[in-house]
């Protein structure tokens, strides 16, 4: 059972989460301007905007991007990452209350806070900030757990250390379902490969950063940590290990609401 509010799950793993979590590849811009008239002009509402690994790939092509977060160090790290950003503006909302004005935003983007949203609010919310015409894109990477030896063994280890990964996993995967969030016949998807590669420290790291991973004092912290160097000993090349990734992305217009 998922019992830590979604806004402060990650109060304790911000460092590791801005160091090790893979960001995105720049085929997610090339489809979206040649799909959805992406252009620098565009502005980008990133809602659960994070550390703002999401909210850079668009602030790189130039757009202003509106990073809404509730969680006050995420939304501080992310501030502290785009910094040199003059187009980034950091704003304290939510999925359901993004205190953007109506009809200001081009796109609404958002990426693994997705699952976390309650969809209809959500909903609501993003069809009054949009432009007419204005788009919805939901882009998130998704860990392969068995393309490799490497990354079986690590989906076995955070199956039987987690503190509630079935729960989460159980939330990604109303990804799956996001044809209900966008409406019959609105929704288009496409997916890019995306890796990282990560020495011991890096490892460690980037496990520590999953809000399922056990904190130091935890009974399963220690044990964990154990069978993750197992793992890295048995299966390192050079002393790196691999992620692979399906960068994925649900994208659309929202199709009108129906009523009664």
């Amino acid at each position: 059972m998922l019992t830590v509010d979604p806004k402060h799950r990650f109060s304790n793993r911000v460092d590791d989460y801005v160091r090790y979590r893979p960001g995105y590849p720049s085929a997610i811009l090339e489809l979206l301007r040649e799909e959805c008239s992406l252009t620098p002009d565009s502005v980008v509402a990133d809602i659960g905007s994070g550390t703002g690994l999401l909210a850079q790939l668009f602030l790189a092509n130039g757009n202003v991007v509106h990073g809404v977060e509730p969680n006050t160090a995420m939304r501080e790290a992310g501030e502290q990452l785009l910094k040199s950003y003059s187009r980034f503006r950091s704003v304290a909302g939510s999925g359901k209350s993004t205190t953007l004005a109506d009809a200001s935003v081009d796109f609404v983007v958002a990426g693994q806070s997705f699952h976390w949203f309650e969809p209809a609010a959500a909903r609501a919310e993003f069809q009054r900030i949009l432009k007419p015409g204005g788009w919805v894109a939901v882009i998130w990477n998704e860990r392969k757990n068995d393309s490799t030896p490497f990354l079986r063994a690590y989906a076995t280890l955070i199956r039987e250390y987690g503190t509630d990964y079935e729960g989460v996993a159980a939330k990604y995967e109303e990804y799956e379902h996001s044809e209900k969030f966008f409406g019959a016949g609105a929704l288009r998807e496409k997916s890019f490969p995306n890796e990282q590669t990560f020495d011991w420290d890096g490892l460690r790291g980037r496990l520590l950063s999953s809000s399922y991973a056990p904190s130091q004092g935890h009974p399963k912290h220690e044990p964990m940590i154990a069978e993750l160097a197992r793992i890295f000993d048995e299966h390192n090349e050079k002393g790196r290990v691999r992620f692979e990734y399906d960068a994925r992305i649900s994208y659309g217009r929202l199709a009108p609401t129906r009523t009664a």
